[in-house]
This record gives structure tokens, sequence and C-alpha cells, in this order.
């Protein structure tokens, strides 16, 4: 399932507008204040997707019947984009256990391909736990679909909710292949991706635009 929330006029709408464009998105705190909206927006609604039960509170004037969230998800994210959009989720689910991927794309210097290079993965268990990834931009969903194979080998989630700020229908078609019951949330669509596998018309490098340039090895 794939919820497209741009798609709906709401504040995510000028959220997204803010990240794309290149007159508002050199300011740092700003850009990584929307990704964290969106964080903060895609939580609140995953949560009405899961188990509730009623639990008994007693208030200063009698007892209240409330409806409490079952279990805690596992938010993971993969390092360092994903950082701003992790803490939105964090900010809502903040009881939630966490999980880090550390990987990036490692270009080839004589031409325009790459490889995904992943270093380092952190996870509790996931055995029958709901699993949140959130990563700003699923381009060709190399790097997603390998982080989520990973986080496999930490248990089997009973479901995995993908969370994106900007998705490219390639990447969307190859996660479905690979992960066919996930659920993808998306802020926004776009349908292009260049030759070396940025989206287009995007809004560049979230990374860089989060956390300042990075020197290429």
């Amino acid at each position: 399932m794939v919820h497209h929330l741009a798609k709906t006029n709401s504040l995510v709408n000028q959220w997204i507008n803010e990240l794309r464009d290149i007159n508002v998105q050199n300011d740092r705190m700003r850009f990584r204040r929307n990704m964290e909206r969106i964080g903060e927006i895609m939580a609140y609604e995953i949560s009405k997707t899961m188990a509730f039960s009623d639990r008994e509170i007693e208030t200063p004037l009698g007892l209240y019947t409330a409806k409490e969230l079952n279990s805690q998800p596992v938010l993971s994210t993969i390092l360092r984009a994903g950082i701003p959009l992790y803490q939105g989720l964090l900010n809502y689910f903040d009881k939630a256990d966490s999980s880090f991927v550390a990987a990036y794309r490692k270009h080839n210097p004589h031409d325009e391909s790459f490889v995904i290079s992943q270093e380092y993965v952190t996870c509790p268990n996931l055995e029958g736990r709901t699993l949140i990834m959130s990563d700003p931009m699923l381009a060709t969903g190399a790097s997603l679909i390998m982080a989520l194979e990973e986080l496999y080998e930490f248990g089997r989630p009973a479901h995995v909710h993908v969370v994106v700020v900007i998705a490219c229908t390639e990447g969307i078609d190859a996660l479905r292949h690979r992960f066919p019951d996930f659920t993808l949330w998306a802020a926004d669509i776009d349908e292009e991706l260049t030759a070396k596998g940025y989206i287009v018309p995007g809004l560049g490098d979230a990374g860089d635009l989060s956390f300042g340039p990075k020197m290429q090895f």
C-alpha cells in the first residue's frame, strides 16, 4: 500500500515546497525542521493503523477507560541523511526502540556508476514487531532494500512501514518486488531518475542540505 500525502492539500505541501526550493533550502536548520515535521505527521498517520487496547486510568475526579498502544514499534533509519526524519518519528513514538544503518553510495570516479556500501547496523530483536524504516529519498531503492535485508537478520517484523519524503516510482516498484507486503508513506512522489540515480525534480542531496557537504573518496 502506498500513501501519497501531497495528493491531499495540507501543511505537508508547504513543507515539501520549502524542502525543494533552492532559495529556501540553504537554511539548514529550516531544512532539518521541515524533515522533522514530516516525520511527526507520518508517525501520527502510522499510529492510526496500529493496535490499541483499553486501559483504566485514575484521574483526580474518577476513573477513565483509555485507549493505549499495544506495543511500541522499532524506528530505523539510514545514516546520515535520515536523522531529521527519524527524529520526527521519535518525537511522537517517544517510547520506541531504535535501529541505525550506516550506508552510502560509493561512486566510480571513471563513470556514473555506484555501489551501495553498508558498513554498520545496530538493531533490537524485530521478531513480531512493527518496523518503521525512514529515509528521505527513495530513488532506485537499492540502499533501502539492502538495509531491510540486513535488518531481517534480527527477526521477522509483523509489518514494515517505509517513510520517505520523496519517492520515485522506479524505487517504489523495486521495493515492492522485494518486499511485497510493506506500507509506503511518501510525502511526495516524482517520476524521473537521472543516470546517477537522483530523483528529478527531487530536492538534491538531503544529507548535504541537512548537515553540510561531504568529501568524496
